[in-house]
């Protein structure tokens, strides 16, 4: 499965949300968006949550390490987290090349609607190209 990323919503903070429903369920698929592993560069280490966690929407829920910086993740929607990627700490390489399919950090069932901070691509867009 290939992500459309035009249909990802953002976090001011650069994690992106995909929401489908799953046996009645939403679940929505977290990650760091491009623009966010590009700032970081080299990443060493990531912090990834415990499944069962109960998260609300702003919360921190982990942290990813790069050369440079230690960044801290946020659960961009409520809910509670069904998956993790525990590959991914392994293979933070593979993130420059595939932040959105191999990318995803987390899954939750999610709780609530999507906040309206949220944005979509177009907005998400216009805010890293005026961050530079």
């Amino acid at each position: 499965m290939s992500r459309d990323v035009s249909k990802l919503h953002y976090a001011e903070t650069h994690e992106w949300v995909d929401v489908q429903e799953e046996g009645g369920d939403r679940i929505a698929t977290v990650g760091i968006s491009a623009f966010a592993i590009a700032q970081l560069n080299d990443l060493v280490y990531m912090d990834l949550p415990e499944v069962g966690r109960k998260l609300a929407a702003g919360d921190e829920f982990g942290e990813v390490e790069s050369v440079k910086a230690v960044s801290p993740l946020y659960s961009p929607v409520a809910g509670e987290v069904v998956a993790v990627h525990s590959e991914l700490p392994d293979n933070l390489d593979n993130l420059n090349e595939d932040p959105y399919d191999f990318g995803w950090v987390m899954k939750l069932k999610m709780e609530g609607d999507l906040p309206d901070s949220l944005m979509d691509n177009a907005a998400y867009e216009k805010q890293c190209s005026e961050a530079g």
